[in-house]
């Protein structure tokens, strides 16, 4: 198959920072500076509070407010009454820049943007979602949005500074695993950063599989992402109709256990369908009702090939065809060598697969073995536009890019036409 692979390369920013409260956990770290401020006098504490502003404020959005938010968070510590400035002076010591890609920026998916105005015929505007990794290892969501020319190009826009976390609006579960974020309309889309905001994952958001999927009677964008507190992991749900408001929502039942889970675009025969992998090494088939409680499942494939031996997994929703459901894979080997596969699923039983391809997709070629995370090729998602496959992959965790292949060669190959 003829892969055309993109010179795009989005490589991670360390310059791409968010406020955040500085939690020591202890007050005996509080009380000597609240101390120190409450023994300031008023000119040294608005000249000490001009000089951090003077400092950040151009970095960010309204820094004052985060001043004064994280000086509530503190102020049961402090020996009496503040003025507003040095209120916020004492916030400042208890914030702290987080870079959300210090360490790596990987594992995209992709899907059509939900605003496709003032496009030229024959142009698509897509949104790609981002795992930015920083200190810590903690990762969170990140997107970005493009253009797919009448030529095939694509043309990406720069994430813009400052970058925005979004407010909490409810949480809802007795654990506080579910809850809502909304952005306000002046923070682009490409500024939001989804960043762990309950227990569950306060280590990391990890690997959102995206899909726009066509409902009942509306069209919805829907991920599962996997959240990780440091010592567990569990699947979670990501939905929203305009990534303005985001509800992040628990998944229960035998089957949502392991990593991985990619939802099917549509309902079959009345059920959400998804595939998983129970067990972390043979992909799996499951079934729910309402999408949150996932009980039935079922093994759908396993490594049978010396480049998949260790293990395989889904990369991503599979893509409706008319031979059938194309399902985009990863197969690990010797050396943990990571590389994309195709599978090709039953249209109107998609526990069955027709066919999977002898050899890889794609490889880690010279440039894309060496990285962070060496000899990967990773995505969590890819999709159709006119006759080509769309799939943005991670480059061993060091930088990102764009590869496409027709649709048709890729069923050739499956079915040995």
């Amino acid at each position: 198959m003829n892969i055309l692979r993109s010179n795009f390369r989005l490589f991670a920013d360390p310059t791409k920072v968010l406020l955040r409260f500085l939690n020591f956990g202890n007050p005996e770290r509080i009380t000597p500076v609240a101390d120190y401020i409450d023994d300031l006098n008023e000119d040294d504490a608005e000249r000490l509070l001009q000089e951090i502003l003077d400092d950040f404020h151009h970095r960010h959005t309204d820094i004052k407010a985060t001043f004064e938010k994280n000086y509530y968070r503190v102020a049961e510590y402090t020996p009496g009454r503040f003025s507003q400035q040095k209120k916020l002076l004492l916030g400042a010591y208890f914030t702290h820049e987080y870079a959300v890609q210090a360490a790596a920026l990987f594992n995209p998916s992709i899907v059509q943007h939900p605003n496709q105005k003032r496009l030229n015929p024959d142009e698509l505007r897509v949104l790609m979602s981002l795992r930015s990794t920083g200190e810590g290892h903690i990762s969170s969501i990140a997107f970005m949005e493009g253009i797919i020319r009448a030529d095939g190009n694509i043309d990406w826009d720069q994430q813009p500074s400052p970058l925005q976390s979004g407010t909490i609006i409810r949480k809802l579960s007795p654990e506080n695993t579910d809850y809502d974020v909304h952005f306000d309309d002046e923070t682009p889309l490409s500024g939001r950063i989804l960043f762990p905001h309950a227990d569950v994952e306060s280590n990391g958001m990890e690997d959102l599989r995206l899909v726009c999927f066509e409902g009942d009677s509306d069209k919805r964008y829907l991920g599962t992402y996997t959240a990780y507190n440091g010592r567990a992991i569990r699947p979670q749900w990501l939905e929203t109709d305009d990534f303005k408001q985001f509800s992040v929502r628990t998944m229960t039942g035998l089957a949502a256990s392991d990593k991985g889970m990619a939802l099917f675009p549509a309902k079959i025969d009345g059920q959400y369908v998804m595939i998983g992998r129970q067990g972390g090494r043979e992909l799996s088939i499951m079934y729910s009702h309402d999408r949150y409680h996932w009980d039935k499942y079922q093994p759908l494939q396993g490594p049978s090939r010396a480049w998949e031996m260790l293990q395989m997994g889904n990369c991503g929703s599979p893509i409706k065809t008319p031979e059938g459901w194309l399902l985009l894979t990863h197969a690990v080997g010797a050396m943990r060598k990571y590389v994309l596969s195709m599978s090709l699923l039953d249209l109107d039983n998609p526990a069955k697969v027709i066919a999977s391809l002898e050899e890889p997709l794609m490889s880690p070629n010279k440039e894309e073995r060496e990285g962070y995370v060496p000899n990967v090729l990773y995505t969590c998602g890819m999709m159709a536009h006119k006759d080509r496959l769309i799939i943005p992959y991670a480059m061993s965790d060091l930088a990102i890019s764009v590869a496409q292949v027709d649709i048709k060669d890729v069923l050739a190959a499956l079915l040995k036409k």
